[in-house]
């Protein structure tokens, strides 16, 4: 099967400040038509990475392209094929949602018509129709970021650049952006996505790069970065903590795995083989034993355990031989996380 053409791509890209340096072995593949997300926490070098891709800054090593342009010496090539959407919103809270596009429009040297064509057609698009006449201040968090998009996408570009575009907004204005981002995906352009919400990445990104000091330290797609951490889990809450050593030997035994548990949550956590027959065992141990029981979930491992697992934070599962878990620690158990060996 072909490969996807290549949309957006670093290799060793590196960019310091200083003596310190942001980015430093940046590698980076991102394909055509793909949402491509980038994971990291704060200081992972999320938004440097984005601005040497999208040329604000130039780079001390290594090599980029974006829509086959190399961001150091095409500077002005790559910034005509990209859209870029920042943390703040850009817009112009005076005005109203058809007048920041026209403006947008004739800033990007379309006649006044053009403009104006292109502002109703973007407007409808993003769901913004009903109140492109009212004024920014009157928007909602989503309908600015919306709008935000919106005047990113003037041109069209091939590739478009998101940095963290849902940074502050609540669950209705996340849902309203990620809405958008599909019909973007759609449409055909190119999304690099940046972003702390591992749920966001889940649900959007076709693969992930986790970036922790300055260099991608995982990638794959979300089904392929959780199996790094093992398959299906039981989380069993009991009701009295002091009896948890308890439910973990039981649980330990009936699926054959390291426990793992949390005392201040009176929560355990062990992998499984056999979901049904595992949790069968597991529920019935307990309940002959008399532990008993607030909550108990047989679930999938979720990308918040990849991300604190890699960047070496939390309670993830120990998972030997990840991709950077030498260089995080990732693999040492957290101060209040205490195994329980079956």
């Amino acid at each position: 099967m072909e490969s996807t053409p290549t949309a957006v791509s670093a290799r060793g890209l590196g960019r310091r400040f200083k003596d310190k340096w942001a980015l430093r072995g940046f590698d980076l593949s991102a394909g055509r038509g793909t949402v491509h997300g980038l994971l990291g926490p704060n200081g992972a070098g999320k938004s440097t990475a984005v601005r040497v891709l999208t040329t604000l800054l130039r780079p001390h090593e290594g090599t980029a392209e974006v829509a086959g342009h190399d961001v150091a010496t095409q500077g002005a090539q790559v910034r005509y094929r990209i859209g870029l959407v920042g943390q703040n919103a850009a817009v112009d809270e005076i005005l109203s949602g058809r007048q920041n596009l026209e403006l947008f429009g004739r800033l990007y040297h379309l006649g006044g018509r053009a403009a104006a064509r292109r502002a109703d057609e973007l407007l409808e698009r993003f769901g913004l129709s009903d109140t492109g006449k009212r004024p920014v201040s009157t928007y909602s968090g989503g309908m600015r970021r919306r709008l935000d998009l919106a005047a990113g996408m003037i041109l069209s570009p091939p590739v478009m650049f998101l940095d963290e575009p849902t940074v502050g907004l609540d669950p209705r204005g996340r849902d309203e952006v990620w809405s958008a981002v599909r019909d973007l995906i759609g449409g055909g352009t190119t999304v690099l996505l940046t972003t702390q919400y591992l749920e966001e990445a889940d649900q959007l990104a076709d693969r992930i790069s986790v970036i922790d000091t300055g260099r991608v330290i995982a990638e794959g797609t979300p089904a392929e970065l959780k199996s790094r951490i093992g398959g299906d889990r039981i989380d069993v809450v009991v009701q009295d903590e002091h009896v948890l050593a308890e439910a973990a030997a039981l649980v330990g035994r009936a699926t054959g795995h390291t426990v793992r548990t949390a005392p201040e949550e009176r929560r355990l956590s062990a992998e499984v083989d056999d979901r049904a027959a595992s949790l069968t065992r597991a529920v019935r141990a307990l309940d002959e034993s008399g532990v008993a029981v607030a909550d108990v979930v047989l679930r999938s491992p979720s990308l918040d355990e990849v991300f604190l697992h890699l960047t070496g934070s939390g309670t993830a599962a120990d998972t030997s031989g990840a991709p950077g878990a030498g260089q995080t620690g990732a693999n040492q158990p957290s101060s209040h996380t205490t195994e329980v060996q079956r």
